[in-house]
């Protein structure tokens, strides 16, 4: 399996203690770092803290949704009225009332019902047992849910490894066609050169044939794009390297499809040449889909 890390990836999980069912979600899709997003019950204490400390222990990056649901057996199950959720509503819909009372606008009579199905003002009593047996039997399983995750991400990242692969050979094939289109074009610009010299001592008796040559040659070596090749097969192979070493390696290779884009925007902007030109921007099609994967890697 590749050795790199997809930030996208699905777990779940189930498990059950005494009169207490549960089942988790854990969802990751890519971001610049790493966002936990969690929502667990409240009523067992400590709980968001100690996911939050093992989540990021475990993984380093990605947007990570966590969604835990704790049940209790049904014929034990009771619901409660969570008093400052109810008082927030009220005071709430208050305010909504006289705004649009104030704007002339005619709201239908609010119901009980209504307010009760407000996430938080009816919630399961988790009435007097002890929560804490409970909370370490679902932070028991938090490393096999984790595990699950990750399996995930090694397999995504896997096929991300395979794309990116084959993208680099197209690089590095579109390398060498460019540097094999070199020959013509320095002969097509060194003939251009030759002519500007031409007609610049036909229309300049004064000029210093001289000078004039070596500021057609330094001309020719700013339009030298061999370094721009050197430095994209360069690229080629330290991107294989990252893939091959493995690991979290995402924002180095992020940083690295930024030099691959300079090197081709460089390439284009001196082509002069249509056949290198229309190498240049193919190499720059693939760069920026070899980007779009990247995003993906941890």
């Amino acid at each position: 399996m590749s050795k790199i890390e997809s930030m996208t990836g699905f777990a779940s999980a189930r498990g059950a203690l005494g009169l207490h069912s549960w089942s988790w979600d854990l969802r990751s899709v890519n971001a610049k770092g790493l966002d936990l997003r969690l929502r667990v019950p409240d009523w067992i204490d400590g709980l968001e803290a100690d996911l939050r400390k093992a989540l990021g222990a475990g993984l380093t990056r990605g947007s990570v949704s966590l969604s835990l649901r704790v049940q209790r057996d049904g014929s034990s199950a009771a619901l409660a009225l969570n008093m400052d959720a109810l008082k927030a509503a009220l005071t709430t819909l208050k305010e909504v009332e006289a705004q649009s009372a104030a704007k002339g606008v005619e709201l239908a009579p609010s119901r009980a019902a209504d307010l009760l199905a407000l996430r938080g003002v009816l919630e399961e009593d988790a009435g007097e047992d002890d929560p804490a047996p409970l909370k370490a039997a679902l932070m028991a399983q938090v490393p096999e849910l984790l595990d699950g995750l990750r399996t995930m991400r090694r397999k995504e990242g896997a096929a991300l490894d395979q794309v990116l692969q084959g993208q680099l050979t197209q690089v590095a094939d579109l390398v060498e066609q460019a540097s094999a289109l070199l020959k013509a074009r320095r002969d097509q610009v060194a003939q251009a050169l030759q002519d500007a010299l031409s007609r610049v001592m036909q229309n300049a008796d004064a000029a210093d044939p001289d000078r004039v040559a070596q500021e057609l040659a330094l001309i020719a070596v700013k339009q030298d794009v061999t370094e721009e090749l050197d430095r994209l097969r360069a690229h080629v192979a330290a991107a294989r390297d990252l893939l091959t070493a493995g690991g979290t390696v995402g924002r180095k290779l992020d940083f690295l499809i930024q030099e691959f884009n300079r090197e081709a925007n460089t390439l284009c902007s001196k082509s002069q040449h249509a056949a290198l030109t229309s190498v240049g921007l193919e190499l720059k099609a693939v760069i920026d889909q070899m980007r779009e994967q990247v995003q993906n890697v941890a």
